[in-house]
């Protein structure tokens, strides 16, 4: 059975009140970047030098345009599985020690702005195009920047987590 009091109790805690400061610190700057993209950079492309452009467009998929597609269907049951996702990300970093928090927090506050876009815009506006002459990366915003490093920075921090308590049997 949930106990709403003892989740209540649990968020106010200092240590999760540091994590919902950087969730909702990572989700504003997110949000800023995207609307002031769309309210400025909607209509053109801009060229800022040999490696990096600002190019809006409508991101229907995961993150990097992966699993694409026009079904109402399709995209409402990624939706669902993304917002659970983030919720079980939420209690997990309820539940972790400091640093875990730390990287779930950047995680979650990368999520949630890609999944408000998901929610509200039926898409999510990516508008950062690394490429080098003719060969460019994926298409990506701010969220996807935290989201990555997050997850990359959990992915290194297991893995010695991992090796020293091996090291310790």
């Amino acid at each position: 059975m949930i106990d709403i009091k003892e989740i209540k109790n649990n968020i106010l805690k200092k240590e999760n009140c540091y994590l919902l400061a950087i969730i909702l610190l990572i989700f504003g700057l997110d949000r800023y970047s995207k609307i002031e993209i769309i309210n400025n950079f909607s209509d053109t492309s801009v060229y800022l030098n040999d490696f990096l452009n600002f190019d809006l467009i409508w991101n229907t998929g995961i993150g990097f345009g992966l699993l694409k597609s026009n079904t109402a269907l399709f995209y409402n049951l990624i939706s669902i599985l993304i917002g659970l996702v983030v919720i079980i990300l939420f209690f997990l970093a309820l539940r972790s020690k400091s640093f875990d928090k730390i990287i779930y927090s950047i995680i979650i506050g990368g999520a949630l702005g890609n999944f408000y876009d998901r929610v509200f815009y039926n898409a999510v506006p990516d508008f950062i195009d690394i490429h080098y002459r003719n060969f460019h990366w994926f298409t990506f915003n701010i969220a996807d920047i935290f989201i990555t490093v997050g997850i990359i920075a959990l992915i290194i921090y297991d893995f010695f987590k991992i090796n020293k308590n091996y090291e310790k049997n």
